[in-house]
């Protein structure tokens, strides 16, 4: 994990990020948000396992039902599932940036994604019994790893599919934020920032005709 993932710690701990609804890795990527615009400050909803444990729940329905059955029986989560999830972090940010400006992604950045998206591997086999049911097994065992993997495998499908072109960083001042561009009209990340932007607009209009 280098310096920028490491200056993310010890930030507040939060419930969620102002925006919800996105792809899932960008839900990961914006568990970091700027509270109060451009004089605000960094909070982080990942400070520790209970945070991580909260973000996956609160996350269930994206995950495949497998991996959320999984996380439903393990135990809680530990300080080196938050470690690797701030890794996966940091790179799928830096990945959103290169996406989002038109520049190649470093080399290394693809190199943690892909590793990551590995631990998502799994097959299906026959359960025992009479009733021929197939059961997922992964060749990872951790629950929580492999759902790394299904956010890695996820961001992969993202940056290269249909949704790549309408990935944006919100223009708003003070905001860090990804979003897929749902509508043609949308320009900001959350109705907060438009309207931000829009005072902000209106203030120095304001300023100029005085």
């Amino acid at each position: 994990m280098d310096d920028s993932t490491n200056q993310e710690r010890g930030r507040p701990a939060v419930e969620q990020s102002p925006l919800t609804g996105e792809p899932l890795p960008l839900e990961l990527v914006n568990t970091t948000y700027i509270k109060g615009g451009v004089r605000g400050h960094l909070m982080d909803a990942l400070t520790g396992p209970e945070d991580l444990d909260r973000w996956l729940a609160a996350h269930r329905e994206q995950f495949s039902p497998a991996v959320a059955r999984a996380l439903d029986r393990s135990g809680r989560a530990e300080e080196a599932h938050v470690e690797a999830f701030l890794e996966l972090r940091h790179t799928l940010r830096e990945l959103a940036a290169a996406r989002t400006s038109g520049r190649a992604p470093e080399p290394a950045l693809t190199v943690v994604v892909n590793a990551a998206a590995r631990l998502a591997a799994q097959w299906q086999e026959l359960a025992p019994g009479p009733s021929f049911d197939a059961v997922p097994r992964w060749f990872e065992s951790d629950p929580r790893r492999v759902a790394l993997g299904e956010v890695a495998a996820a961001a992969v499908s993202l940056f290269s599919g249909e949704q790549a072109g309408r990935i944006r960083a919100c223009a708003a001042p003070g905001c860090i934020l990804y979003f897929v561009k749902s509508h043609a009209r949308r320009e900001w990340c959350t109705v907060g920032c438009g309207n931000r932007v829009r005072v902000a607009r209106h203030s120095r209009r304001t300023r100029e005709d005085g």
